[in-house]
């Protein structure tokens, strides 16, 4: 077995390659050459390094070549994007990483999506499972649009005759990262800087139990199938306070309103406008953080036979590592 894993450098996909690495796998990682290797850790030695870019199709496949096995976990990560920023990576790469794996003869391709690219139910008291149909809604953000359209890629690749697999993690929190979203919001916590706590809730997971399922879908996951890989479904209020006591300080006990939020991402897109730069924070970013979606992980938990880990270890893992 002669494994790509593409995104090497992430959150997500370090904490895979390092996984692979303890169990003596062959490992070559994609990755760009100006990519920061701190997070693989001792592994960054034992992995064969093929440098390149997902929107260049021809460095995709060089690095395929010889490869079995594909863990697809490369994306543009940035809530604030527009779709004509995030669909060079997040679309046409996987594109690129499906067909040289189909045209390298692959065995299996494991893809990382989202739950962004999740349907919503039709009760806001629902549970959101891999079946939920996509409804294109207009408050949906373009990083969740694009993270569905790389799954219609994955489809369109198994109608080809290759072999696939989606994972739909739940929001990540780990280490190694400090330019990842949630390190974003540690740090935050952290230092006592944040001024409040949304009203919505969400599911989270640690990247280490990520990609623990990633692996496990690569061994045991259906064609075609989709799996949510995520712990619990916690209230943002409850989320912030395990981070605070995790590291020893006082959780912020005002509850921010949708409508605040709302008009602090209107300020940030104003900004961003007039800066020529990309929002840090915006109106659909807001909406999100303001809804309670949950998330059902039956199918991970008894097809895969995945474990979790409660999100106060995770906390108190992440403040640990400092």
């Amino acid at each position: 077995m002669r494994i790509l894993v593409t995104g090497a450098t992430g959150l997500v996909g370090s904490a895979l390659v390092r996984q692979l690495v303890a169990q003596d796998a062959t490992v070559r990682i994609f990755r760009r050459p100006d990519s920061p290797l701190d997070a693989l850790g001792d592994a960054v030695d034992a992995v064969e390094h093929a440098t390149g870019d997902l929107t260049k199709a021809h460095t995709v496949q060089q690095a395929m070549e010889g490869i079995t096995h594909v863990y697809h976990a490369a994306a543009r990560v940035d809530l604030g994007a527009d779709l004509r920023a995030l669909r060079p990576v997040n679309v046409h790469g996987t594109a690129h990483v499906l067909n040289a794996a189909q045209q390298a003869g692959a065995t299996r391709v494991v893809h990382t999506s989202s739950i962004a690219a999740l349907g919503r139910p039709a009760s806001h008291k629902g549970l959101i499972s891999e079946d939920n149909a996509w409804t294109g809604r207009p408050d949906r953000s373009a990083y969740a649009q694009t993270k569905r359209e790389s799954e219609l890629e994955v489809h369109r690749s198994i109608a080809e005759g290759l072999d696939a697999v989606i994972v739909n993690p739940a929001l990540v929190f780990g280490t190694g990262r400090p330019d990842a979203s949630t390190h974003r919001i540690v740090q935050a916590v952290r230092s006592e800087r944040l001024p409040g706590v949304p009203p919505g809730g969400t599911c989270v997971v640690d990247a280490e139990d990520v990609a623990m399922g990633m692996r496990r879908a690569m061994l045991h996951g259906t064609t075609g199938r989709r799996y949510i890989l995520g712990s619990q479904n916690l209230p943002w209020v409850a989320i912030i306070r395990k981070l605070a006591e995790a590291h020893g300080v006082d959780a912020p006990s005002r509850i921010i309103s949708e409508g605040w939020l709302r008009a602090a991402g209107g300020l940030a897109e104003a900004w961003a406008w007039v800066t020529r730069g990309t929002p840090r924070f915006s109106r659909t970013m807001a909406r999100s953080a303001s809804r309670t979606l949950r998330y059902d992980t039956t199918r991970a938990r008894t097809e895969l036979e995945c474990t979790f880990r409660p999100f106060a270890e995770t906390a108190a893992r992440i403040a640990e590592t400092g």
